[in-house]
């Protein structure tokens, strides 16, 4: 049986870069970010730690091809994609 797989959309406090991955544990992913556990990264560089939209997929295969489509978007469709279910970007807090 696969894993689970999870893409997520995260931003920084200012709303103005948005950030797609995918990962097989997101909490630990989230963890990760907020904690700037890579700190030569993407992520850390431009402060992007709340986590405002995440899908959950059957496997991993299935996540990894959702988020290189939704990488393949303009911005306002993103955009468009986190306001469906957080109309005003508030952070999603995991448990």
């Amino acid at each position: 049986m696969s894993k689970r797989g999870y893409i997520y959309l995260m931003t920084n406090l200012t709303r103005t870069v948005v950030y797609i991955g995918v990962t097989s544990d997101l909490n630990k992913r989230v963890w990760q970010h907020k904690n700037h556990y890579f700190p030569n990264s993407f992520t850390s560089k431009y402060v992007v730690t709340i986590l405002v939209y995440f899908e959950e997929w059957p496997s991993l295969r299935d996540a990894i091809f959702r988020e290189k489509e939704i990488k393949k978007w303009r911005r306002e469709k993103k955009h468009w994609l986190i306001e469906q279910g957080n109309k005003n970007w508030e952070e999603i807090v995991l448990e």
